[in-house]
């Protein structure tokens, strides 16, 4: 089976009730751009799970499709036990969802915004006021309540959004990458609320990113590249799956270089954006040895145990982030 159509292993919890995410051979097209190819996966309730990938490698066109913003084209998927190609109608009252761009309004209070959002699932007086105050001390900011939207910092804003994503109290919280526009403080501050809800509450949490520390801390993780999905697992088994540590090599020549450490190490490598990359266990011994033989050739040698950028390109051949620079390049 190829690893676009590979099904993650289902946790316990799923023997109990329905996956909160089933998905068999998604397909979606742009015209003629294919932005999901074959995709398939399963979601344990109670997950948290990241759809890790660079930009233009299909995590928002997934998104868009979980979050029943764009119809289903091709294959099948169900959330929380409900068809979503038709039962979107359904669906939209049991999920949550945040954004990428904000989807709150400044120019109101944080408790105005969150009143809005439930009258739009029926919510009403006393209930409406009671489940205010649940969500923005779930959010652990009930003392913002009366405080105008466009008064916060990045990170109060993003609890807020998360506050009226959970008024009506879903089981499945979907986030487009929640961190964008955060620092790194405010992001990590984000993360320990979404573990949270999941460990203290069971709430479902399914995120895209790009940023390898939002992936780190998910128990699972789907690899997205070029519109299929490369390998889902939990970072360690992902990381478990490059052969030892990495050693990078900047040469004058690299080609002539790639092809001399074959020849004489025996030594299988990779050739990404002009760097040989070679995976072996005991990397300070291959630089050792790299360096006796081919010193007078090699301009920077490095080795590291293995990071999720690694194992994007052990599985891809290419660097996350060059991907990413390439996919922004293609919008402009």
């Amino acid at each position: 089976m190829s690893a676009s159509t590979a099904k993650i292993p289902a946790s316990p919890v799923s023997t109990l009730a329905p996956a909160a995410i089933e998905a068999d051979a998604i397909g979606f097209r742009y015209g003629e751009r294919v932005a999901l190819d074959n995709v398939g996966f399963t979601i344990a309730r109670g997950e948290m799970f990241a759809f890790l990938g660079p930009n233009g490698g299909g995590k928002t066109t997934l998104f868009k499709l979980l979050s029943t913003l764009v119809p289903m084209q091709s294959g099948r998927a169900a959330m929380l036990g409900h068809d979503l190609a038709g039962d979107t109608i359904a669906l939209r009252r049991i999920i949550g969802v945040v954004f990428q761009h904000p989807s709150i309004d400044g120019k109101l209070t944080v408790a105005e915004n969150l009143a809005c959002h439930g009258h739009l699932y029926g919510m009403r007086g006393a209930q409406l006021s009671d489940r205010i105050v649940s969500s923005l001390d779930r959010m652990g900011i009930a003392d913002r309540k009366g405080d105008l939207v466009e008064t916060l910092s990045g990170g109060l804003r993003r609890r807020a959004e998360l506050a009226k994503a959970l008024i009506h109290r879903p089981e499945l919280l979907l986030l487009d990458e929640p961190s964008t526009g955060l620092d790194p403080a405010a992001r990590r501050d984000l993360l320990n609320h979404l573990a949270h809800l999941r460990e203290n509450e069971g709430v479902t949490v399914v995120l895209t990113t790009h940023h390898m520390e939002e992936a780190e801390r998910c128990a699972r993780i789907g690899i997205l590249h070029q519109g299929k999905l490369v390998a889902s697992a939990p970072p360690a088994e992902l990381k478990a799956r490059v052969g030892g540590d990495v050693v990078t090599i900047g040469a004058r020549a690299p080609e002539l270089l790639q092809q001399k450490i074959l020849q004489r190490m025996k030594l299988q490598s990779q050739l990404i954006d002009g760097e040989i990359r070679i995976e072996r266990p005991r990397g300070h011994e291959l630089v050792r040895d790299l360096v006796e033989a081919f010193g007078s050739e090699i301009e920077s040698v490095s080795f590291g145990r293995p990071t999720l950028e690694d194992v994007f390109a052990h599985l891809t051949g290419h660097r996350f982030f060059a991907d990413q620079a390439d996919a922004e390049e293609g919008k402009a």
